[in-house]
């Protein structure tokens, strides 16, 4: 592959540097709880039986009672923050290389930096905690709010069952979930930030992703049903406030509600999670008054995980049906017509060795209306046609010799892009011209 010169070189750099999964196993939870990685991951970022438990408990649970925990003698024990501060940090570095390179770039190309990330992550006090992240991005230079949950959490016996329930703050739909089959912590879980992407995408699928703040509640009874719902405005983090929505792709208008339910069941050797989720918004783009258009996301997911030993079997899926009525982009001259759909897939397996290694392999799909305004042609990222279908696979291999260095390396084949297999952006590119190799590294602590 060109721009691929030796995967020695990036070995030996990454032993140097640290790995890139979205969903984080961090140092402070393991020292809040005394437990190595392994006690809330199968191999991170995915998340087991205790991680899903400790999430859902406000990322509060602990080894032993401290000085943050409130006490009947200490009434201010909540002040004593300070006495196990729950910090974590990251810095990854990364190698991005396509079977072509892109028009005028250089191919090849490493980034060290690519993020480095602080994180305050863990117990506030016995029933307030939180996932805090702040990064580094070394593409735009700038620091800024990353994904954050912070919840409260607290639980109940009803008829005779167990009943936890919360409320949360968060910026990005499906951040909050249990589970790595939605999108803010589904599969790939690394993401190189410079090769070419698919045009079309939900707009639950990360889209609004930092860009809005959303209050909401939960609720998981007998370790079985859990439920979930958030109201969202757009928040426009890093523009003066008030906003005038100026620039905004989505500008919200009223709140944008998101709903969650999934059953779980657990076995000796198995364990299985279906359910549903999806989203509703109506939104100006450019501004905050004005001709609206609407979106409607909703689709089934599933986790099943079965145990051989000290190894562990994942298979995940989702699908994301979106149905839109864009009245504000037809009447701007940015949609040939008002109404629209997108079906986006993407199923996974992932085998984990241990608590040290993993191999996984994933394939997706997206198609929907055909729309030569709002897919326009233009080189690299543009579609001939108009034809939003893409699809592909991603494999991926990831090794964690020590508990704070994660190193990956993933590959990405597309058999359509934008709509067509040669020349899908009428300036000559094919789709496997984009396949990818990334290698990434990352050291926690």
């Amino acid at each position: 592959m060109r721009g691929l010169k030796s995967l020695s070189t990036v070995v030996l750099f990454a032993a140097c540097c640290g790995f890139a999964p979205k969903a984080k196993a961090l140092p402070s939870y393991a020292r809040q709880t005394g437990l190595p990685c392994s006690g809330c991951h199968t191999t991170p970022p995915e998340l087991n039986a205790g991680g899903r438990q400790f999430k859902l408990m406000g990322y509060v649970d602990r080894a032993k009672k401290d000085d943050i925990i409130s006490e009947a003698s200490k009434r201010n024990a909540g002040l004593d923050l300070l006495g196990a501060l729950p910090l974590s940090a990251f810095l990854e570095a990364s190698l991005t290389s396509t079977k072509a390179p892109q028009p005028g770039t250089q191919n090849g190309n490493f980034e060290f930096p690519q993020d480095i990330a602080f994180f305050f992550a863990g117990a506030w006090s016995e029933h307030l905690g939180s996932f805090v992240q702040v990064t580094y991005d070394g593409q735009s230079d700038s620091i800024g709010i990353d994904n954050t949950d912070i919840r409260y959490a607290n639980k109940a016996e009803v008829g005779g069952k167990d009943l936890v329930y919360g409320v949360m703050l968060n910026n990005n739909p499906t951040v909050e979930d249990l589970w790595n089959s939605t999108p803010a912590w589904g599969y790939p879980f690394v993401a190189n930030d410079s090769a070419p992407n698919p045009a079309a995408t939900a707009v639950i699928n990360g889209q609004l992703g930092l860009d809005v703040a959303g209050i909401g509640a939960y609720t998981m009874y007998d370790k079985h049903l859990y439920a979930a719902g958030t109201l969202y405005r757009s928040d426009h983090y890093g523009t003066p406030q008030p906003t005038n929505g100026a620039g905004a792709t989505y500008n919200i208008r009223g709140v944008a509600p998101y709903w969650r339910v999934a059953w779980a069941q657990t076995g000796a050797k198995d364990y299985l999670e279906v359910g549903g989720y999806g989203l509703h918004m109506k939104s100006t783009p450019g501004a905050i008054q004005g001709a609206e258009d609407t979106y409607t996301d909703f689709g089934p997911d599933f986790e099943y995980d079965h145990t051989f030993g000290r190894d562990v079997l994942s298979v995940r899926g989702t699908y994301i049906r979106e149905n839109s009525s864009l009245d504000a982009s037809y009447a701007a001259g940015a949609a040939a017509q008002v109404a629209h759909h997108l079906n986006t897939g993407n199923v996974n397996a992932e085998y984990h060795y241990g608590n040290h290694a993993s191999a996984a392999f994933g394939w997706f799909m997206n198609e929907g209306t055909t729309d030569a305004l709002l897919y326009p042609q233009a080189p690299i990222s543009g579609s001939a046609n108009g034809d939003p279908r893409s699809a592909g696979f991603i494999a991926n291999v990831s090794y964690w010799p020590l508990q704070n260095l994660d190193l990956a390396v993933q590959y990405t084949g597309y058999t359509r892009f934008n709509g067509g297999t040669t020349n899908y952006d009428l300036a000559g590119r094919n789709a496997t011209d984009n396949n990818t190799v990334y290698l990434v590294a990352r050291f926690l602590f």
